[in-house]
């Protein structure tokens, strides 16, 4: 590496037990073999923290984690991967969120921050141009994230410090807990419960450093041919700026795999109120992150009993809050989707379970006394508020709920687990996989559980031909096309970064060589077109290897009782359903395409190949290779 191109160089190694810091050098040799964002930060996890580690405990880190793209002049590149031992999932917790944070962070002269150990009290650190100070938050305890952000910029008396935080699930320990910066959540797997448990209340940023690209005239023109796909696109600027990811909606139900009634009326319940038109009623805008010059952040307000409250819920919200609970209703989404952005909670995860529970509740598994007299009924959503609030404080049935659908399922008992739409502890993303199977061969095979973003099969969602077409019915080749799905989005938009939508919608076809020419001339570091998908595949080996290490088996590589054992019932997918002996061809095809053996560990030559050496020996020393 030529000075530190691309990168700060430094990565900001703190204790919260004893209050101490200590910089190190960014090692060259990681970011070869793992580019940088989630790469690194996994990389790092499974080298420090052992497998077996409560994600609640002290032991358990949290890292911070940029990529070499970010505060360049790359669009779309303001991206940050954050990533510790989940609590939900007990493996590899990974999430990604955008904004103004991770530039703000990387000008603040580190490339990653590595959180260690415990506060004794609540506190916050503040971070300012490489000082590093830790700041009493026991006033700001108990107050959501919007009014904690404030509170740090007032306190610190500048409005441009960039702010992300847990809000009241976090600091409750619920395991659907995430980290807000302004509205960007890095939500799912619970991270924000990992925070709580180091009574750590936010992480402050401000920095003015620059970030210098190593070959300037090089970098303009990998820019530029990025910049002349995204306007080649037919939907980026035209359809996707405008309406978000809210148009997913029509999408999914004309294909029959918008979810509805925790997945059992997937095709017969349809949405009439919360399509493009509802949308376009309530929006008042739309929001950018950091040089993006698509913002595809859609700004509503509600009308009706909900008027005044104000958000920007994605699709997933409008499946999470709408179709799984059958509310036709856009104000109350808004008003959720507003609430769980306060509190610093998952809306998939809380959608998901709220539903899981209102299908026991149906199914005769919940009593009224058990709810606390709550009639726990689908399309109620007052009774979505209301749990959601319960959720948060863990406040009776909350108290059940507040863990997700696994750890309430297992708790119920009887059937309860027919019911509990989650993979490896992680619930169900808005896409019934019954009606494409490469999708939830991705569910049932990512690192992080069930996680659309870790191989989103965008072939069978919106029938694009890259790198061929696809019957998304079909069995045969989904293990090929999933494998090449985790590896490409993997170090596209989780290590360069860069927003998985735009590269979705722009460029499928290029997206490895566009990643390679920007971060190559970024960082003075030449990747081919093969290092950078090398990358991708060392990403989803280490950290599967966590999780291996961890106790997960084939077993978990699983999929939830009723997209197994029921077929969709109506609708343009119906009679679709993922039988157990398809599960395990598919499986099978997938194991193979990556080198793993029939258990689902990955061989030695296999990571003998990707120069995994540390991580080949882990596996020796527990007997497993």
């Amino acid at each position: 590496m030529v000075e530190n191109y691309g990168f700060m160089g430094k990565v900001l190694r703190v204790n919260l037990t004893d209050k101490s810091s200590v910089e190190e050098d960014l090692d060259p040799a990681k970011l070869k073999g793992f580019m940088g964002g989630a790469g690194l930060a996994i990389k790092y996890l499974v080298d420090e923290v052992p497998a077996e580690t409560d994600a609640l405990a002290e032991g358990n880190k949290l890292y911070f984690s940029l990529g070499p793209l970010g505060g360049t002049a790359a669009p779309c590149a303001s991206r940050m991967s954050i990533v510790a031992k989940s609590p939900l999932t007990n493996g590899v917790g990974m999430c990604m969120t955008g904004g103004y944070f991770p530039v703000e962070m990387k000008f603040a002269g580190y490339d990653m921050i590595i959180i260690e150990g415990k506060s004794e009290d609540p506190c916050y650190l503040w971070i300012k141009d490489g000082v590093v100070k830790f700041r009493s938050a026991e006033k700001m305890w108990g107050m959501n994230t919007v009014d904690t952000q404030q509170i740090i910029k007032d306190e610190l008396n500048d409005q441009n410090i960039r702010v992300a935080c847990i809000g009241q699930a976090g600091e409750n320990l619920s395991k659907m807990a995430c980290i807000i910066n302004e509205r960007r959540a890095a939500g799912r797997k619970g991270l924000g419960a990992v925070m709580g448990a180091k009574n750590l209340k936010a992480v402050a940023v401000r920095g003015s450093s620059e970030v210098k690209v190593a070959r300037p005239d090089d970098f303009k023109k990998a820019v530029s041919f990025m910049l002349k796909q995204m306007k080649d696109s037919p939907v980026l600027y035209s359809e996707f700026s405008k309406l978000g990811t809210p148009m997913v909606v029509h999408v999914t139900s004309e294909s029959g795999i918008f979810p509805a009634k925790n997945y059992e009326d997937t095709g017969k319940w349809m949405p009439q109120h919360l399509g493009v038109e509802d949308n376009n009623e309530r929006r008042k805008g739309n929001e950018h992150c950091y040089r993006c010059p698509v913002g595809c952040s859609q700004i509503k307000v509600a009308k009706n009993r909900f008027k005044g409250a104000m958000s920007d819920p994605e699709f997933e919200t409008f499946y999470s809050f709408g179709g799984t609970l059958c509310i036709d209703d856009v104000d109350a989404i808004i008003a959720a989707d507003r609430y769980c952005d306060e509190v610093g909670l998952d809306t998939m995860s809380a959608g998901a379970t709220i539903a899981f529970a209102m299908e026991c509740f149906e199914k005769g598994l919940l009593t009224l006394e058990e709810t606390g007299g709550i009639s726990i009924n689908f399309g109620d959503a007052d009774v979505m508020m209301e749990l959601l609030q319960k959720i948060t404080y863990r406040d009776g049935i909350g108290d059940l709920l507040a863990d997700g659908t696994r750890i309430a399922a297992g708790k119920i008992g009887k059937d309860a687990y027919k019911y509990a739409m989650h993979v490896k502890g992680l619930e169900l993303p808005g896409y019934d996989v019954r009606g494409a199977k490469a999708h939830g061969l991705n569910y049932a095979t990512s690192y992080t559980g069930a996680d659309h973003n870790r191989g989103y099969a965008f072939q069978e969602i919106f029938g694009i031909p890259v790198p061929e077409p696809v019957d998304r019915f079909a069995y045969e080749g989904k293990g090929k096309l999933t494998v090449w799905n985790q590896n490409s989005r993997a170090v596209t938009s989780d290590c360069a970064p860069m927003c998985a939508f735009l590269l979705d919608m722009a460029l499928p076809a290029v997206c490895l060589k566009n990643t390679a020419d920007l971060v190559s001339s970024a960082t003075g570091i030449d990747f081919t077109e093969d290092d950078v998908y090398m990358a991708g595949e060392r990403l989803n080996n280490a950290a599967h290897i966590f999780n291996v290490l961890a106790g997960m088996t084939r077993a978990d590589d699983t999929l939830p009782y009723r997209l197994i054992n029921e077929e969709i019932k109506e609708g343009p997918s119906k009679g679709q359903r993922i039988a157990q002996e398809d599960l395990d061809y598919m499986l099978d095809e997938y194991y193979s395409e990556r080198g793993w053996d029939e258990r689902g560990i990955p061989t030695r030559e296999k990571l003998e190949a990707l120069s995994m050496h540390e991580e080949l020996g882990k596996l020796e020393s527990r007997g497993l290779i």
